[in-house]
């Protein structure tokens, strides 16, 4: 059973714990905003473009991936290295499906697509420090990839198989190594192993779009929804959940 943290949202997206607060964008409003373990909220930033998706550098900044270059990049997780690792989703949901990508900015600014056959490219997590996993939600399933310093990605494999029409969107790592994922068609955000055979499912009333563990024990799942058409959103909510296995892992 899932419990009300926050309403009054446009469109959420972009689930984080970060620095003893729960964060996320809300697409709509232009705003990055954080809350409280109480739920009283702060607005961190406005900005005029859509704020697709936050993380942190090592050093502390935040970086955040926008449109403001014409291409639509979606989510960023930032590496141990500081390397950001983005995707595009290649086409909306509403249009012909084409492959999207995922790439990596790396701290001296240079850039590298590194897979270019990804469906509707989504959630970003690292298992571990060197697995990247990307949800791809027109393919119904979690990717992942072996990834090091210099910004390199190898061994492409498939991490978990989903039922068909689960379309993964947001994801989040615990430490028991399963990956929690958000799910728009599924109204649920869902517990699975390597693999993907299914350990946990949280039921919720309108579309999941992102998900992180945290709160005080990192036992606290924090779901962001929202009722969503082509013609936009105007009733996000947050929901939290308590579970048994902390969180691990990035973002």
């Amino acid at each position: 059973m899932a419990d009300i943290f926050a309403t009054g949202l446009q469109m959420g997206e972009s689930a984080r714990w970060h620095d003893g607060r729960f964060w996320m964008c809300d697409w709509l409003a232009g705003e990055v905003l954080s809350f409280s373990a109480n739920g009283e909220r702060s607005v961190e930033a406005r900005f005029e473009g859509l704020p697709a998706s936050i993380d942190w550098l090592p050093s502390g900044d935040l970086v955040l991936t926008t449109d403001l270059g014409g291409s639509a990049y979606n989510e960023v997780v930032v590496d141990q290295w500081g390397n950001c690792w983005v995707d595009m989703p290649g086409a909306m949901p509403w249009e012909p499906r084409a492959p999207g990508l995922v790439a990596v900015v790396r701290p001296d600014g240079t850039t590298s697509a590194i897979d270019e056959d990804v469906w509707f490219p989504n959630g970003m997590a690292i298992i571990d420090e060197t697995t990247l996993v990307v949800a791809e939600s027109h393919g119904d399933r979690l990717t992942a990839w072996t990834i090091a310093e210099d910004g390199s990605a190898t061994d492409k494999r498939s991490w978990a198989d989903l039922d068909p029409g689960s379309a993964p969107d947001g994801i989040c790592v615990d430490a028991s190594g399963a990956v929690w994922f958000a799910s728009v068609p599924m109204q649920a955000c869902v517990r699975v192993a390597p693999g993907g055979s299914v350990l946990e499912t949280v039921q919720i009333d309108r579309g999941a779009f992102s998900c992180t563990l945290g709160g005080d024990d990192g036992r606290t799942l924090f779901i962001v929804a929202n009722h969503y058409s082509q013609e936009g959103a105007s009733d996000g909510v947050v929901f939290t959940h308590r579970v048994d296995v902390p969180r691990a892992g990035r973002p």
